[in-house]
């Protein structure tokens, strides 16, 4: 038995608003689902950043006006939550973004 995965994403405007939510698509492994999830959150952190923004200011923008993406699917090997991910998020970007106008080779 095959297992996928739906991705499915709600409006943090509109968050109660089921006519907001749209249907990304199906992902075969819950791997590639929560990868899917993380690039949509990631793009809307850095289209909402603003130099100097603090990760706070960022991270509030991002649960006022930001996408909500989501996983639907059996079996979950740990639960994707989207908040949490974005707050991490919020910090390294914000951390990478201050002060650092110099390159680095790595």
């Amino acid at each position: 038995m095959t297992s996928s995965y739906t991705v499915f994403v709600d409006d943090n405007y509109h968050y109660t608003s089921e006519d907001s939510r749209y249907k990304l698509g199906d992902f075969p492994t819950y791997e590639d689902a929560v990868a899917k999830c993380k690039a949509i959150v990631d793009r809307c952190l850095l289209d909402d950043y603003q130099e100097g923004m603090s990760a706070d200011a960022l991270y509030e923008k991002y649960v006022a006006f930001g996408e909500d993406p989501f996983i639907i699917g059996e079996p979950v090997p740990f639960k994707f939550s989207a908040w949490d991910y974005a707050k991490e998020r919020c910090v390294e970007i914000c951390g990478q973004r201050q002060g650092t106008n110099h390159s680095t080779d790595s």
